[in-house]
């Protein structure tokens, strides 16, 4: 039998690429909340996944792009102390695009900065033509001295195999970091905030997505009448004016009973029972430049 390997792998690129779903593929699990908006991932993701002689920690990181607010700071610095700790880079790059631009341009110098053995991995593949695919892997190659360069479309399933394959060679033998029942280091009212933070970010308008974030007020265990376990949840959406506040209720309260029963139909089969939640909406002015909020989305510190 071969050497047990294991070891953290940081998959980073620009805002939009494609790394939560990547995330979720490459783990078969749910992990990542994924949506067509940029800048979704706001904090480094955790997802475990056990293989027959190795455990592989994939990190998911915010994407790389213009901060507007200390929240976009403070995502960028975690994207970039996390390819610092990981033992092997994924750079995720956007197969349809023509060049190399600007985000893309940083993260390579991040890459060249910590010399770790890097991955490249053009995502979207289903999109373009062989010959656009040539032409992108033309691009990158002279950059850096990738370990592999892999077409891959992480929404059309195709590469998995040998991305993982060129992983495990490169990984070293080491520990088994979590037990084999893990597969996220989020806790359950983190996975609750961002699953009812997926069905907004898909659900509502374009001016108000990145103005949200979700607290879990209650999470609490119980037995019905009939001995069948539930669930009670509540959770605040805050967002940043009474304009937003409006549109994330609706006419009748609408949206947000929407929002709630899709969270609640993902979150039933992510904890295996029955859910009651509640949803209530409040107005937080300028929370993204807020301090105190802002360090739940900081890298913690070991």
């Amino acid at each position: 039998m071969s050497e047990f390997k294991s070891g953290f792998v940081t998959i980073i690129g620009e805002t939009n690429a494609g790394k939560s779903t990547l995330l979720n593929y490459l783990t078969n699990e749910k992990v990542a909340i994924t949506t067509f908006r940029p800048q979704t991932t706001r904090t480094a993701i955790k997802a475990i996944l056990n293989l027959e002689n190795a455990q592989i920690i994939f990190i998911d990181t915010p994407g790389i792009h213009e901060p507007q607010n200390k929240l976009g700071k403070t995502m960028i610095e975690t994207a970039k102390e996390e390819a610092g700790e990981g033992d092997i880079l994924l750079f995720l790059v956007d197969g349809t695009k023509k060049e190399i631009g600007k985000n893309e341009t940083l993260l390579l110098e991040e890459i060249k900065s910590k010399k770790k053995p890097t991955i490249l991995l053009i995502n979207k593949i289903d999109l373009v033509s062989k010959e656009q695919i040539a032409k992108v892997i033309t691009l990158y190659k002279d950059e850096y001295s990738f370990e592999a360069i892999i077409p891959i479309s992480a929404l059309k399933n195709k590469g998995r195999e040998e991305v993982l394959k060129e992983i495990e060679k490169i990984l070293k033998p080491g520990p088994m970091y979590y037990d084999i029942e893990e597969y996220t280091d989020q806790t359950q009212r983190q996975l609750v905030e961002e699953v009812i933070r997926e069905k907004a970010l898909k659900l509502l308008q374009e001016e108000v997505p990145h103005g949200l974030y979700m607290e879990t007020e209650k999470m609490k265990r119980r037995k019905t009448k009939t001995g069948e376990a539930i669930y009670d949840i509540e959770v605040t959406i805050y967002c940043l004016k009474n304009s937003h506040k409006g549109i994330i209720i609706g006419k009748n309260g609408e949206m947000l009973k929407r929002i709630g029963q899709y969270a609640r139909q993902d979150l039933e089969k992510m904890l295996q029972t029955k859910i009651n939640l509640k949803l209530w909406v409040k107005v937080k002015e300028d929370w993204q430049n807020n301090e105190m909020i802002l360090e739940k989305f900081k890298k913690k510190k070991k």
